[in-house]
């Protein structure tokens, strides 16, 4: 049996390795709300770690005087450390006794607690390979949560932060993310000076606008085309189905110079028609992989039924295919949709008239050193949130509509 398998080492593993990402996340916390320098001690905080660990280990058989002594000596171990190096957690004098009290609270709480519930059930002795694999698991699942919410929510709130800042905060001191309450409405007035200075009100629109045609051409093109690969017979009908997607093995960027050199050539490039015209290229290949699934799962009887009561192929797929498919159409829809509001490299290449720029468009204009940078935050934040807003208020209706196909009826 591994030594892994045992209690008494897999615990204080497991609560070196928590522990010390949530040293790390406490630090983080603290820096980004104070603007004052907190910073973990890799050794004390593992140290402490693999101690509770080992407290919140199950009582094994063992008595509770032994318990308590052996946990009373080992935490000997972490308290030499905190004395003869750093503690998990300090800071530089100027740091506030207060913020860095605060910051060991968040990492007390943090360790402690979760440590307890990922520990329980795995004994001080020889574990079960169940009882250590289910330990291992609720510590990547923890890490997991800790991990993608910090990926997800650092940039976006250094984004935000950044832009209700005044440019003499940002020059005095670029990492400090806290709010000065004491400027009142003059935080927002990047937002304001967005929509009156740098016209993003008509970026939007644009971008609404585009996205909403890009939407319609992709589901007039990619419905009949998906009905034909699901539910016809013909000749590379196979092929055609398995290479749907090869398009996307092609780098966009390899695509670039042909493009802007066929919409210059056309007299398409820096127009809106252009853009209209090429985003359903990059949008069709996957609404038609992700509607042939669907599709494929509807029951055929139906559809057959309505041939036989003598309606045409189409009057079929209007009256009968399409009222059923109306999760997978709106899935797919609010897919496309958020590509086209977030595409950049297409629009940067052939939009060169600002009165035709699209938000992201928009956006790479502010990024210039003669625009303040709370300015080009404050656009990537008018760019971020409604398509975020979207996407979190129609997600169950995007999940089921992915999912419904993927079981055949």
């Amino acid at each position: 049996m591994s030594l892994l398998r045992y209690g008494y080492i897999a615990g204080p593993l497991i609560g070196a390795l928590w522990t010390w990402v949530m040293a790390i996340v406490a630090c983080v916390i603290m820096s980004f709300s104070t603007g004052e320098a907190v910073a973990p001690f890799s050794l004390s905080a593992l140290l402490m770690g693999a101690w509770l660990g080992f407290v919140w280990l199950p009582d094994g058989g063992r008595a509770a005087g032994a318990r308590i002594g052996m946990s009373a000596a080992l935490a000997v171990v972490p308290v030499v450390a905190f004395v003869l190096f750093q503690p998990a957690i300090y800071g530089p004098e100027e740091t506030r006794l207060s913020t860095i009290a605060l910051a060991w609270a968040i990492l007390g709480v943090s360790a402690a607690w979760p440590l307890h519930l990922m520990l329980r059930g795995l004994p001080y002795g020889a574990a079960t390979r169940h009882e250590f694999e289910e330990a291992v698991i609720r510590f990547l699942t923890g890490f997991g949560y800790v991990f993608f919410t910090a990926i997800v929510v650092i940039p976006f709130y250094v984004m935000v932060m950044t832009s209700v800042k005044s440019q003499a905060a940002l020059l005095q001191n670029p990492l400090d993310f806290t709010l000065d309450f004491d400027r009142g409405w003059a935080m927002f007035r990047s937002y304001s000076e967005l929509f009156g200075q740098f016209n993003f009100g008509t970026y939007m629109w644009t971008s609404f606008y585009v996205s909403v045609l890009t939407v319609l051409i992709t589901l007039l093109f990619s419905v009949p085309g998906a009905y034909a690969v699901a539910r016809l017979r013909f000749r590379g009908r196979a092929a055609f189905s398995r290479s749907i997607l090869l398009i996307y093995m092609v780098p966009m960027i390899v695509l670039a110079l042909p493009i802007y050199i066929a919409f210059s050539t056309t007299g398409l490039r820096n127009t809106i028609l252009g853009i209209v015209l090429i985003y359903p290229v990059t949008t069709i290949p996957v609404a038609l992989y992700m509607l042939q699934g669907y599709f494929r799962g509807l029951p055929g009887e139906v559809e057959e039924a309505g041939l036989m009561d003598g309606l045409t192929r189409i009057a079929v797929i209007w009256k009968i295919t399409l009222p059923l498919s109306l999760p997978a159409l709106a899935s797919v829809s609010l897919y496309v949709f958020m590509i086209a509001w977030n595409e950049f490299l297409l629009a940067f290449m052939l939009l060169d008239d600002p009165s035709k720029f699209t938000l992201t468009r928009g956006v790479a204009s502010l990024n210039s050193s003669e625009i303040p940078r709370e300015h080009l935050m404050a656009g990537a934040v008018v760019s971020t949130v409604p398509v975020m807003a979207l996407f979190l208020g129609l997600e169950r209706f995007m999940t089921k509509g992915l999912t419904a196909g993927s079981v055949k009826g």
